[in-house]
């Protein structure tokens, strides 16, 4: 498994911060390292999203993994690569997206519904799948896609959070992705970062809990 990919899995949580700008990302990343997140994507989907990227890469070292998410499309895995991110999450699975993440060495993770979109991403060159929406399928979806594919590493993200986690991981999830759990945009905007420290340590608890069992 890439060096990255397991960072991403020692950390058992990647956080997804959508919205969240180059203005206090810093801060979040703050309250959700405290609480255990050492793995974290900013959203190519927001202003000033590489300038966030390039902050948490300088403020973090290699305390925290930091990557791109959200990215459609190969000139944005270019935007991201030289903001320093060290991998890419996407919501589908697109071959160009792959094939550039792949060109720069950058660990990338589409997103991925049925079996054979699994393994046609595996195959083209993805590290790991993002199964998207997970909300949609539930784990028990993510049980029934490891059983015939053992061999790609499996994050469900879309409406993870404590109540769910441990069933993903139980049902053979290497991580999850989680936003809206760990970063409500009230809280930020509250700039409430105790409540996400605590929203982090509930979160990795879970998974960490489910992995012993």
């Amino acid at each position: 498994m890439n060096e990255t990919v397991t960072q991403m899995r020692d950390s058992g949580v990647v956080a997804v911060l959508r919205g969240v700008g180059p203005n206090n990302v810093v801060d979040v990343a703050n309250a959700l390292h405290e609480g255990g997140v050492t793995a974290m994507e900013v959203t190519a989907d927001g202003s000033g999203w590489t300038d966030a990227v390039e902050k948490l890469a300088a403020e973090f070292g290699d305390d925290v993994v930091v990557g791109a998410g959200t990215v459609l499309d190969s000139e944005t895995v270019r935007h991201a690569h030289l903001a320093g991110a060290e991998f890419v999450v996407c919501p589908t699975f697109d071959r160009g997206v792959v094939e550039a993440c792949n060109r720069y060495g950058i660990p990338v993770a589409p997103g991925v519904a049925t079996p054979t979109e699994a393994l046609e991403a595996y195959e083209a060159g993805a590290d790991l799948c993002k199964v998207f929406p997970a909300s949609s399928f539930g784990p028990g979806h993510v049980s029934s896609l490891r059983g015939p594919l053992p061999q790609i590493p499996l994050m469900p993200t879309g409406g993870v959070g404590p109540d769910n986690a441990g069933a993903y991981v139980e049902a053979g999830a290497e991580m999850v992705g989680a936003g809206g759990a760990l970063v409500p945009d009230d809280a930020v905007e509250r700039e409430d970062w105790d409540e996400l420290t605590a929203r982090a340590e509930e979160l990795v608890d879970v998974v960490e809990a489910a992995r012993e069992a």
